[in-house]
């Protein structure tokens, strides 16, 4: 199998390896608007370098993996459909809903196949969760708490592409609350800090964020994230229901301190960042898009999951910008 790969930049590298890595691929194709970046990677790895995304589309590859820049998600993802190509792409498929939603009327016109990169769906913690809550073991949910926190900001330069928090982070976690449990979000009310860094308010952004959501079945659900947690990478969900409650995320390398005396100690090393903590599930969603290409299994995270957690943090930016609860029929999906 021969793959195209647009995009050099972290996340491209590291799921270049992984694709050289991968068995059934005979050969990787790769391109960067960064041309010295994109022969960096390949000389590394022995991958070929295309002298632009054009290339990717006529030298005859047999699927494209796209890890650029979110603004070109959508268009690209649109170019693999029309030219009959499954795609891997990296979240989201645009930053606004007529995008996202274009691109993907593109692929279902064409019957493609488009997975996106919600890697968590792969990670053992929250595989093992979605498990115990689909056979009972925690009985009738009644709380979940997920939280996502970044050790450090990204670039001040980065934000006002990145679609804000609740896009381009809560993202992960509001995808995680529909395939953990396997019900819908009806409503939520959100709110946002900027009290840190000016870069944020600069951006119209906020550093930190939390909301509350309600499932289809009552139960009540928190998510919170923020730019700046100093202690490390911290990525954790609980669930607690009328049985048993479990956490995904809890181990010794999770940066938090007990303030009881017999508490467990703080992590050692904790955390550093998200390929880090979730290199193993990066690998897997790989592995799983060669298996749909060779069509040995179906498709794992379509883009119709994408757009809908993606409605969810619409949602919340709505809330957060009006100050009220917001239902998710308020939020297009069609």
């Amino acid at each position: 199998m021969r793959i195209g790969l647009i995009g050099t930049g972290r996340i491209g590298t590291f799921h270049a390896a992984a694709l050289t890595r991968n068995r059934e691929v005979g050969s990787l194709v790769v391109t960067d608007a960064d041309p010295a970046r994109a022969h960096t990677l390949a000389d590394r790895i022995g991958a070929t370098v295309a002298p632009g995304v054009d290339e990717i589309f006529t030298w005859g590859v047999d699927a494209v993996v796209i890890t650029t820049a979110t603004s070109a998600h959508a268009e690209l993802i649109g170019r693999a459909a029309r030219a009959g190509l499954p795609v891997f792409c990296e979240k989201p498929i645009a930053l606004d809903l007529p995008g996202t939603l274009a691109a993907l009327r593109e692929v279902e016109t064409a019957g493609t196949v488009l997975q996106m990169g919600f890697q968590r769906r792969f990670d053992t913690g929250y595989t093992t969760a979605r498990a115990w809550v689909r056979d009972g073991r925690l009985g009738r949910l009644h709380t979940i708490r997920a939280m996502t926190s970044d050790p450090a900001p990204p670039p001040a330069a980065y934000l006002p592409l990145s679609g804000g928090l609740y896009r381009d982070c809560l993202v992960h976690d509001f995808d995680m609350l529909r395939w953990v449990t396997g019900r819908e979000v009806l409503d939520v009310y959100a709110v946002g800090s900027d009290a840190g860094p000016a870069m944020f308010r600069d951006a119209g952004d906020v550093d930190t964020a939390a909301a509350l959501l309600t499932l289809d079945d009552g139960t009540l659900a928190t998510a919170t994230a923020t730019r700046l947690n100093g202690a490390g990478y911290d990525v954790r969900m609980e669930l607690a229901g009328e049985r048993d409650q479990v956490a995904v995320g809890l181990d010794d390398r999770t940066p938090i301190a007990s303030t009881e005396a017999a508490g467990p100690p703080a992590a050692d090393k904790p955390w550093p960042g998200f390929l880090e903590r979730f290199a193993p599930a990066y690998e897997a969603e790989l592995v799983a898009f060669v298996d749909v290409v060779r069509g040995e299994r179906e498709n794992p995270c379509d883009g119709r999951e994408a757009l809908h957690a993606l409605r969810i943090a619409e949602a919340c930016e709505l809330s957060r910008r009006e100050r009220r609860p917001v239902s998710l029929g308020e939020i297009p999906d069609a």
